[in-house]
Order: C-alpha cells, then structure tokens, then sequence
C-alpha cells in the first residue's frame, strides 16, 4: 500500500464575495503537489458590491467560513490570502529601464531595476495591492523570461500594478483580522480567477475574463502574458435576481431558485407553453402569490426568460463597452478573439452561446483547474477565484516592493580617469 504524501505547508485562502464568502485550506506535498485539504462556503454578510458595510456582520461570516473549511481539513490556519473584488481595482503596466552599456548582465542588474522600478511606483494616494515584474525587454526585444547572462545596451521590464482604493481594503483586512487570522496578502480576484480559469498560451495570445459575480463583474484584458486592463462593472446576477422578484412580486430566496432551477440565457420555442411554479413546496402557505401566476401558482417559463435576458442584455453592453475601451474588438472585428467567463453568474445554463451571439466572438466557461481533493461541488465557475487564490499563495510571485536593496550603485573607471582615481587616493592616503 502506497504511502500517503507528507504534507510540508498549508495555505489557507477566503474570497470574500457580495453573493457567498468561501474558505479553503491546501496543503503543498514533499513532491510539490497541491491538494486540497477542504473548502467552505456561506452566504455572504456585511458586503455590498465589493465593500464592507457591516463589520460584525463580515467577521462572522468570514469566521464561519474559515471554521467550516478547517472541520473538513482536519487542521487549522493562522493567515490566509483574500480575494476581493470591487473597491476601486485598477491595473496599470510601468515599463522602467535601466542602461547596461553591451556587458552581460548580471543578477545585481536585474536588482538595480527591479528596486528601480519600486522607486518609481505612483499610486496618487491609493494602496498598492501587487507590483510585480510582467516579463523583461532588451534593446527592443520583448518576452524575455530571464534576461541574466545576455548581453545588452539597455534592460528594461513591464511592472503590473495594481491598485485599489485604501479604506475599502482597510475595512477588508480589518473584518479577516477580527475573525482572528493574520493577512498573508490581498490578491485581486481577476488576477486570481485568471490564473485558475486561463491557460499560459491565452494569456500571452491575448483574451477576456468576464467574472460575472453577485454584485460586481470585473472585465480584464491578457495580451502578452500580463493583465492589461481592467474594468470594473457595478452589476452582477444577483441584479437579475432582483429583477426577478420585482417582475413577480416574490421574495429573494424565491427568485434566486426559480433562477438557478429554471432559468436560462437563451429561450426555447416551447418556452411559452411550460409552467413552472413560482414557489417551493417548503415556503409559507401563506406566502403570496406570483403576479401573473395561474391557480396553481405556476408561471409560464418564457416570462422568466425574458426576465433574465432583459438584465443580461444590459450587463453585456457593458461588457461589450469595457472591452471596446480596453482596446479588445469585439463584434467579429478584426481582431477579436475569445472571452472567457467564471464566476458564480456563470454557472447559467446558456450563457456561453447568449454572451456569443452578443459579443460576436468565441466564448467559452472557465472553471477552477481538477486540483487533487476539491470537491465536485467546488469544481464550478463561481469557486474560481478561490482556487486561484491558493495557486497564487503557492506561485508566490516576485512584488517589487519586497526586493531587498543590497544592491549598491558604482562607478566604473577607466583609462585616465583611473589614474586620477588611484594618484588621488594615493595622495590622500599617504
């Protein structure tokens, strides 16, 4: 019988939502394998579209998350890493150079510019969340992954930055830490939902990440291996929840299971002849009736369709008005290519084909990649960006921030500037 792998460091990650905050704890084998270790969720509290609103309430549900992933792990953590959204996220790319003069260079090189470029960060009085080098250029060529040991005039890199506003992160960090934890960092939810949904040859060829969230969808552009641009749209499914319940006069818990039960993006021609019934067989019996409904509480499906795709009309407008801003075609453009969609408004049956016809380009669902130990039910578009956070802790990237500065500037001399040099020390000295 097979030994079991040991486990060397746990990660633990909480992605803080407006719809669900979700927890999970991963472990990193000997043979440098991630496994799961187990995962939570709950729905969210004390969060609206990305900030917090009630600290006690976010605490809790942050608390409960984290407890219900440690049962199932078996363990508990200390710090984790948060994914947020919303609050203000902006992504910029600082390209910074340094001069060689045609020698090879050196790692005290690739320091000097990396400490370079964290001299030179601007974030105009908002918080920093990542600095971290894109990939590195010479003399006009671009794409390099390590330039050390070639030779150049000039060494340069492509720095993502990525900001967010202040307090917002502040009251984050706070609500984690009230629940007892310590913050490793705070990791954008594009950046993690892009590393868990998008392959390394999409990144570098160029795509769109569409993270449909409850209240927040964050549109991003990747061209060249780096997060180019992003926008940020105040709108998300549970808007369409809302749009339901207010079509049918139901509650929330209502419209949000005639949604994920019986909804869908695209229509069917026998939509208008289905009846669906508006309330479950658990709600009050003295709960009202749906508006439009028939004796039996039941509503014809088409009605709901034509609810949801009304909302998804006007989300992806927006969709499509980000990208065009961000320089991504879309329309069958020349140009375009493929978007790709995650988060929990994902998971609707349709949307794939209905964001097609729309944006006039290939689009496809990204889901978390099959970590050993994550659960089928966590294996959907909206644990994304949870998975993403623990890939993220484990890749632990280079944040120029955090570059030590032994590097020390010198000067070299030669020809007759060094025997000035030497005859000027010698006459000091003696």
């Amino acid at each position: 019988m097979a030994s079991q792998p040991r486990i060397t460091s746990v990660i633990g990650a909480v992605n803080i939502g407006s719809f669900r905050i979700s927890a999970m704890i991963a472990g990193i084998t000997d043979s440098g394998e991630m496994q799961v270790l187990g995962s939570g969720q709950r729905a969210s509290q004390g969060i609206k579209r990305g900030y917090v609103t009630d600290m006690a309430a976010a605490t809790y549900a942050v608390r409960d998350a984290i407890e219900r992933a440690e049962k199932l792990a078996g363990t508990s953590v200390t710090s984790v890493w948060i994914g947020c959204s919303g609050a203000g996220l902006a992504s910029t790319i600082n390209p910074v150079e340094i001069d060689i003069g045609g020698r090879r260079i050196e790692e005290e090189d690739i320091e000097h510019l990396l400490v370079t470029a964290r001299e030179g960060l601007e974030p105009d009085g908002r918080m920093v969340l990542h600095a971290q080098p894109a990939c590195y250029f010479l003399d006009g060529a671009d794409g390099v992954a390590n330039p050390k040991g070639l030779h150049a005039d000039r060494l340069g890199v492509d720095i993502h930055v990525m900001l967010a506003d202040g307090a917002p992160m502040r009251n984050i960090t706070e609500a984690v830490q009230n629940a007892h934890l310590e913050v490793e960092g705070i990791v954008a939810a594009p950046l993690a939902a892009g590393l868990a949904c998008l392959t390394p040859e999409e990144r570098d060829l160029g795509v769109a990440l569409v993270e449909f969230g409850g209240e927040v969808t964050n549109v991003s552009v990747y061209a060249a291996g780096m997060l180019l641009g992003l926008t940020t749209i105040p709108r998300g499914s549970a808007d369409i929840t809302d749009a339901i319940a207010s079509a049918f006069s139901i509650k929330r818990f209502q419209a949000e299971r005639l949604k994920c039960v019986n909804g869908s993006a695209i229509a069917s021609p026998h939509d208008h002849r289905e009846m669906i019934a508006a309330t479950g067989p658990d709600d009050e019996a003295s709960a009202s009736v749906a508006r439009g409904a028939d004796a039996s509480g039941r509503i014809r499906r088409s009605e709901l369709i034509a609810v949801i795709t009304g909302e998804l009309d006007c989300l992806m407008r927006d969709v499509g008005r980000a990208l065009e801003s961000m320089g991504f075609a879309t329309g069958g453009k020349p140009g375009a290519r493929q978007v790709v969609l995650t988060g929990g408004g994902a998971e609707m049956a349709g949307l794939a084909d209905y964001a097609q016809s729309v944006l006039g380009m290939p689009v496809r669902i990204g889901k978390p990649p099959a970590l050993r130990g994550l659960p089928e039910a966590h294996s959907v578009p909206g644990f994304a960006t949870l998975a993403g956070l623990v890939l993220y802790a484990a890749e632990d990237p280079v944040d120029v921030r955090s570059i030590g500065s032994s590097y020390t500037e010198t000067t070299r001399w030669t020809g007759l500037s060094a025997v000035r040099q030497i005859w000027k020390a010698v006459r000091d000295y003696f």
